[in-house]
Order: C-alpha cells, then structure tokens, then sequence
C-alpha cells in the first residue's frame, strides 16, 4: 500500500475524557515505580497467546504458527526504542478503538475518584482498574501499535504521544499478533539496558508460561590488536517459563507467590492469603488462588463476576466462568487447572459441566475450610480479611443454602457488648437472663448506628445489641431469621419488652415513673387525636432512657432499614405508618402528661407534640414532612422559652 494511500485513510480520534485526564497525569508525573509498565506489556502479550491458543481448539486455521508462542522484546539504544512483539489473538480496528481508546473495564468513575495527585499512591491503582496499557506514557515519549487480528488480512497501526488523541490506519503485517515500539523519553534509557530489563522481566514476569525473548546490541572485543570492536545482535531466554501453579508447593518462594498474584489480580497489594493445593483421584486439578488484602475496584461491580482463570492442561479457558466458584467467593484470584476438562470446551458448555460442577463444590469447601481454620488459629489474621470481605462473604448466608450454617459460624458482627468484631456463638454465651432473642439494628452506618436512641434501654439493661451496617444483611435474616434457636429481633420494631430482662445490678426491672396509668392515658389520647395519620400508634416505652420519643415499625411489619432500601430502589411505593413511642420518664413527657388535663390541652399542646414526632424523625435519619411548618414550631417554642 502507498504511502500517500495510508495517510489518506489515516483516521484521528480523541480518547475517553477519562483517558485523557490518566494520559496527562502520566505523561506529566514521575513515578518511582515506572518499571510497571513493562510488567504490563508482557501479562498483556501472554494474555493474548492464551487467548489464541483457546480460540485454536475450535478453529485450527487460526493458529499458523503451529502453536509456538513466544513474547520478543528488542531494545535499541541507537534508536532509543523498546519493541515487545507477541504473535498472540492480535486486535483489529474496533479492539484498538475498544483497548487503547477507552478505559473498558468496570469501575472507570472510581478510579478517577481515587486519582489523588500524589504519585505513589496513584500508580498503585493503574493496574486495579485495567488500564495498564496507559503506564507506558510513563516512560515513552511515544507509542506506535501494529496489530492483526487472528483470521482478519487486514492490519492497523495506532499511534499516539499520549496527549489526548491517537490515530489508526490500515496497514500490513505478517502474520497474527501485535507489535509496540516504545520511543523512549531522555529520562527512561535505563529501560533499554539488558540488564535493567531482565531484572524487572524476573522480578515480575518470571512465571509467563510463554518463552520472553530479549535481544539487545552486544560490543564483542576486537580479536585482533588494532581492530575495531564488533557488535552483533544476540537473543536469549530470560524467563524459566514454567507454569506457577504446575510447581511443587515448597518450591515457590514467598516473593514468587507475590508476583504472580499481582499477575493475576492486576493489583498492586500482597495477598493476605494463599492457597495452593493439588487433587488427584477422581478428579485431577491444581488450585493456585489468593485471597486479596486489598479490595478490588470491581468488588461490588452488578455482574458480580469471578476473576479467577480457568485453565484445562495448561491452556487458558477463560477468566469469566460464573460456574467456578459462587459469586459470592467473587474476591478469590488465581488459576484452577484441570486435566479432566475437554480441551475443546466452550464457555457455553461449561455452564453445565457435572465435572465443573464437582471441582468447584469441592473448591468452594476448601476455601470455607481454609478460613475456618485461620478464624481459629489467627482470629486477628481472619478478622482482617472479614472487614475486607466479609459484606461479600455474607450474599452466601442469602444465596447458599447447603453453606449458610458454615459460613454462619465463621460470620463476624460489631456490636454494644464489645470492642472488634464478635461471633454469634460468643453473642449467645453473653446473653442476660431473660433474654430469648439476638438483637440487632441495622443502618448505613455502624458509628451512626451505636449512637441511636433505641439503644438507650438495651445498654441500662446491659443487653447486647449487634450493628449491621451491610445492605446485605437486611436480606440475609429474611432467609435465616434464627440461630442455634435464637430470633433475631430489630430493635426498630415492636415487640422489644425489657420487662423481663434484670437490670445490670441483678434486679428485676422496676417502673421508673410514678405516672398515674390514666394520665398517660390522657396524653397518649391526645397525641393521637394531634397527630392523626401521621403515625400509626402512640405507646409507652421502656427502650428509651434519655430520649423523650422514638419512631419504630410495627412488630408484624418491615424493619424500617430495609423499607428505607426497598423505596431506594424503587420496589416499595408506601412506606407503612410507624408508631411513636414515648418515655414515660422524661421531664418531657412528664410535662406534657401535667398540661394534657387541662382545658383546651389539645390546641394547646399540638405544637410540642407535633415537635415530638419532628425530632423523632430526625433522629432516624429521614426527612420531614414538612421542614418549614418545624422551623416554625421550633422559633415559637423557642422564643416562648425565652420569655
């Protein structure tokens, strides 16, 4: 093809805005970790040979190499350029525009959420969110792709200096693959030395399955005296290329495992956890997975989806099989490897694969196993992974129900009682005489939570109250609502009598006001007259201690944390009258009993009483009715007080 030919058909297009703001901070920043850039390379190239060498066993024409993948790298220091080549599944004209154009994986807002301005802590991200690609503006000046597709004739080059567009063309290459020729910055001539180069190719790249070739310029001395030194090209190996997971256990060094999981996960943490296990019998695989310290950015992504690869033979299958582990295993990365799988199997007939199916119960078991024994042996350890990923681990309380019970036993709560975490088992031995239920209050936060006014009366009876602050929970308990026999019991709801639990000094509970029972009587008449519709009963408490008025969901309707998340998110269009409760021993209260008996006590005390349901709404986070008919109250009242 002519040249005049290509530039005319050369197209210029400007990236993501997301893109061009990560563009810009890495070509205008400098990091102490710009080695990352070649890891990314190289995990990209040995991705791509993977995901030919899939494609290949339903479609042999694809492959025309015969099989034989290789990663080339070639640094020129003549030409101050660094070419990675893989003869890989290469991209055509909407891969580069979908791989190099955009930030495609999930979770793209929150990356830029998290971008900070400091260097260090911002490179860490790069590879979380699947924009490794990026890293090499770090330190090329430049970057041109050429690429072709397996099975496509046609190929395209992309260029671009990082600095918001990039252009692709038709172009001509041999073969399937893609070829990157970094035109290095002054700053980053180190990287085209072959030692720098292989030590980062060691350090991070040591396990690639696939042969990495480098080549470099070496000066051989004259072997003549008064001769001029030679140079010639020489290539070599540098990665011992053996499979991680196909490695005997106690032949894997910590600092190996660290790698390789980084590898795996695209992270940039150290894993808090690692599994690495062969079955033989029945079935034959090998696991090699790792719990993550850190959480990843696509943790709460809707497709919940697994991240970790499967292999069949030590041939990559596929980094999407949902029939692997339970999405609620999700956080899991790493490889499974099977020797009894077809090579030939597709992602569709793994759905339903009684083989899979075996593995991945069997998997799912040891991972439970596994944190069963680190909650036993290391609770501080496990605690840790429990904060991390314990809100995920609890969707298989709601979705697993032959592991609820084992995952249960191993759950962690906050609560009143103590500082950290507690176990249900540890809730049940503290539980005070009296008590027949577990209690809890959920909400969106657990600091907001400990300071609720529900739980004034819990805390004076010394009444352990759990705080679940995981949207989750809500949804577990409707398919778990007891444990070892105990319910579980919101305190946001009716149905809270304290009456037979013994106060913290041993005595049995006694009525703190001397209240005659038609006075309350009275009251409670009234404030039911004022407040109407509002609320759906007024009672007396014994919940609250120094609040005057709380609002709580009737005892036979939906806890009100989980109403507030059912009209969230459209599945609730009415929420249900709550019922206002009143403690019978606050000077409030106790006030108003006094006026309630007088004459025209109704008009008299609407003010206060509608002041009452005001600041119990308030205190449960939702919003008023009406906020400027409650400034009014609240000025009138305020200046009656002051006169």
């Amino acid at each position: 093809m002519a040249e005049q030919d290509i530039k005319d058909k050369t197209e210029k297009m400007g990236f993501e805005a997301e893109v061009s703001r990560l563009l810009h901070m890495m070509v205008h920043s400098v990091y102490s970790d710009s080695e990352i850039f070649l890891r990314e390379l190289v995990s990209n190239a040995s991705d791509a040979c993977d995901k030919l060498r899939y494609e290949a066993q339903t479609d042999a024409s694809l492959m025309q190499d015969g099989g034989e993948f290789s990663i080339d790298i070639t640094a020129d220091k003549k030409a101050k350029t660094l070419t990675i080549v893989d003869n890989g599944i290469g991209m055509n004209r909407d891969d580069l525009i979908a791989n190099l154009g955009t930030i495609a994986r999930s979770g793209t807002a929150g990356f830029m959420d998290k971008l900070t301005g400091d260097a260090k802590k911002d490179v860490q991200l790069i590879g979380q969110f699947g924009v490794g690609f990026y890293s090499v503006f770090m330190v090329a000046s430049s970057v041109t792709v050429t690429t072709k597709k397996a099975g496509d004739d046609q190929a395209w080059t992309w260029e671009s200096n990082g600095e918001g567009s990039y252009t692709i063309a038709e172009t001509k290459k041999d073969g399937a693959g893609t070829e990157i020729i970094l035109h290095m910055k002054d700053d980053a001539e180190e990287f085209l030395d072959k030692w720098r180069i292989q030590n980062i190719i060691k350090t991070y790249s040591d396990h690639i399955a696939i042969p990495i070739n480098l080549t470099t310029e070496e000066t051989k001395p004259a072997e003549e005296e008064g001769a001029e030194p030679t140079t010639e090209l020489v290539t070599e190996t540098v990665n011992e290329g053996q499979a991680l997971w196909t490695r005997s256990k106690s032949d894997v060094s910590e600092e190996q495992h660290e790698e390789f999981y980084r590898h795996v996960s695209h992270g940039f943490d150290k894993p808090a956890h690692t599994m690495h296990y062969k079955v033989e019998g029945m079935q034959a695989y090998s696991v090699l997975m790792y719990i993550p310290s850190e959480r990843p950015q696509d943790l709460f992504d809707p497709a919940r989806k697994n991240r970790v690869k499967l292999y069949v033979k030590r041939v990559y299958i596929t980094d999407d099989s949902q029939e692997l582990l339970p999405s609620w295993l999700r956080f899991m990365r790493g490889v499974v490897d099977s020797e009894d799988l077809p090579l030939n199997v597709s992602r569709e007939m793994l759905q339903n694969n009684p083989t899979l199916k075996r593995m991945s119960g069997a998997i799912t078991k040891k991972i439970l196993t596994e944190l069963e024994k680190m909650a036993d042996k290391d609770a501080e350890k496990f605690e840790k992974i429990w904060e991390t990923f314990g809100s995920v681990l609890k969707e298989g309380i709601y979705e697993d129900f032959e592991r609820r019970d084992q995952i249960m036993k191993i759950a962690r709560f906050k609560s009143t009682g103590v500082d950290g975490w507690t176990t249900l088992d540890d809730y049940i031995s503290r539980m005070k005489e009296g008590q027949d239920a577990i209690y809890f209050i959920s909400g969106a936060e657990g600091d907001i939570l400990a300071k609720s006014p529900q739980l004034e009366g819990f805390r004076k009876k010394g009444v352990e109250v759990l705080l679940l602050s995981d949207p989750v929970d809500d949804f577990w308990m409707q398919m778990m609502p007891q444990y070892e026999g105990k319910t579980f019991k919101s305190i946001t709801k009716g149905g809270s009598d304290l009456s037979n639990i013994k106060s913290e000094d041993g005595e049995a509970d006694s009525k703190e006001d001397s209240i005659p029972e038609g006075e309350m009587t009275t009251l409670i008449t009234l404030m039911k007259e004022v407040l109407g519709d509002k609320v759906g009963d007024v009672k007396t408490t014994d919940r609250l201690v120094d609040t005057a008025a709380c609002l709580v969901a009737d005892e036979n309707a939906m806890d009100m944390h989980m109403e507030r998340i059912m009209k969230a998110h459209n599945q609730l269009h009415e929420a249900s009258k709550k019922n206002l409760e009143i403690n019978p021993s606050h000077p409030l209260i106790k006030k108003l009993v006094e006026k309630a008996g007088d004459k025209g006590a109704t008009d008299g005390l609407k003010d206060p009483v509608l002041l009452l349901l005001d600041q119990a709404t308030i205190l449960e986070g939702d919003q008023l009715e009406d906020p400027s008919a409650f400034a009014k109250r609240l000025a009138d009242a305020m200046a009656k007080g002051l006169a």
